[in-house]
């Protein structure tokens, strides 16, 4: 798996470019304003073909350009259907410019499997951000893109729009039975593992409840 990342917008979203080094094929996770420039030049610069664009969940600096890089490639946009309302009908949330809405083509459904070229990633269903937050994993690269789910040292908001502490919780504990090996780049913030946020999921897991 040939990997990009870059941290764009003003909330510093890490978006990602997965590629399958024989094919050439790739495909864009969560299209921050304004991705689309920089996208498009590693894609020309690199001879890739975008395939997918993916949207870990649908709040604004996620999305923004989801339409605007699907106009460039012709790749169509994948999210979970409990979040497709959220691209169709974006809500800004003090976002500093206005955000495009955007048509989702592709489901991702927990147990779904997105492969382009030798390459997959397993769509896992981790509500607790939004209700159709999902985290990708590539299992044979021992890599999880976990979107705004979970982060190196806690968790993503559950105070915003579609939040849940109850359901984080349970997101949290189905992560923390991953491999403690296991490569974990969010949605915002610096990459960490599963072994080493290991010590503060098994105790959200164990009380039940998220702590201060």
């Amino acid at each position: 798996m040939l990997l990009l990342t870059r941290a764009i917008g003003p909330l510093a979203t890490n978006v990602h470019l997965l590629a399958d080094e024989r094919s050439r094929e790739a495909v864009a996770i969560d299209t921050a304003i304004p991705s689309l420039a920089w996208i498009a030049d590693e894609l020309a610069a690199r001879g890739w073909t975008l395939r997918l664009i993916i949207s870990t969940h649908g709040h604004w600096d996620h999305v923004g350009d989801n339409a605007a890089v699907a106009e460039h490639t012709g790749a169509p946009i994948a999210v979970h259907p409990a979040d497709r309302d959220r691209l169709l009908h974006p809500k800004p949330l003090f976002a500093p410019f206005e955000i495009p809405p955007s048509v989702p083509a592709v489901e991702l459904a927990e147990g779904g499997v997105i492969r382009f070229g030798s390459l997959r990633l397993e769509v896992l269903h981790t509500p607790g951000h939004t209700e159709g937050s999902v985290c990708l994993l590539a299992p044979g690269d021992g890599l999880l893109l976990s979107g705004d789910t979970l982060f190196a040292g806690g968790w993503g908001r559950v105070d915003l729009p579609g939040g849940s502490p109850d359901q984080m919780v349970e997101s949290i504990g189905r992560l923390r039975g991953l491999p403690d090996p296991l490569r974990v780049l969010p949605g915002h913030g610096r990459e960490t593992t599963i072994g080493r946020e290991r010590a503060w999921m098994e105790l959200v897991a164990e009380q039940g409840r998220l702590f201060a």
